[in-house]
């Protein structure tokens, strides 16, 4: 009996394959806190701006009524603006990595309401909810996880404890 490992399940060669997990997960989560970020901030940002953003002529309107006529919620106007800036700042702060867990977790609060208001839809092409379901994924891990390795939370961590 052989103990070695078929040629076909070793795993692939090359730089990536070469890295040890220790050093290749705290690029990829990242990678990932970075594009969640920037995801963010593309919803933010014409919302602040009053721009367009995709087939949207008018997204801080648009936010605005789906808070006032799917959620019922009081105080829509300012709820839709609280919503920009979080997206807005809170995603150029989880690009830094400050304050990652309390804005991923009101980002993740986010998600969750954007699902409901979606709940009709899943397939994407009918602005469905699985891209939002991943956005909140994305949220609720950065959220239990934190800033990671390479972040303003760690770097301020690392201070207060020397």
């Amino acid at each position: 009996m052989s103990n070695q490992v078929p040629s076909h399940a070793q795993a692939p060669s090359g730089v990536i394959a070469s890295l040890p997990a220790s050093r290749l997960e705290p690029l990829a989560y990242l990678l990932m806190r970075t594009v969640f970020g920037i995801v963010m901030m593309t919803h933010g940002v014409p919302k602040l701006l009053g721009t367009s953003h995709g087939s949207m002529a008018d997204p801080m309107a648009g936010a605005t009524r789906l808070i006032a006529d799917v959620l019922h919620l009081p105080g829509a106007p300012v709820l839709a603006w609280l919503v920009a800036v979080l997206e807005t700042f809170g995603g150029a702060m989880l690009i830094a990595g400050a304050l990652t867990r309390p804005l991923a977790a009101l980002m993740t609060l986010q998600m969750i309401a954007i699902c409901y208001i979606h709940r009709q839809h899943f397939a994407w092409i009918d602005r469905g909810m699985e891209y939002p379901l991943v956005l909140l994924a994305v949220a609720l891990l950065v959220a239990a996880r934190g800033g990671g390795r390479w972040s303003v939370d760690a770097l301020l961590a690392a201070r207060r404890r020397s």
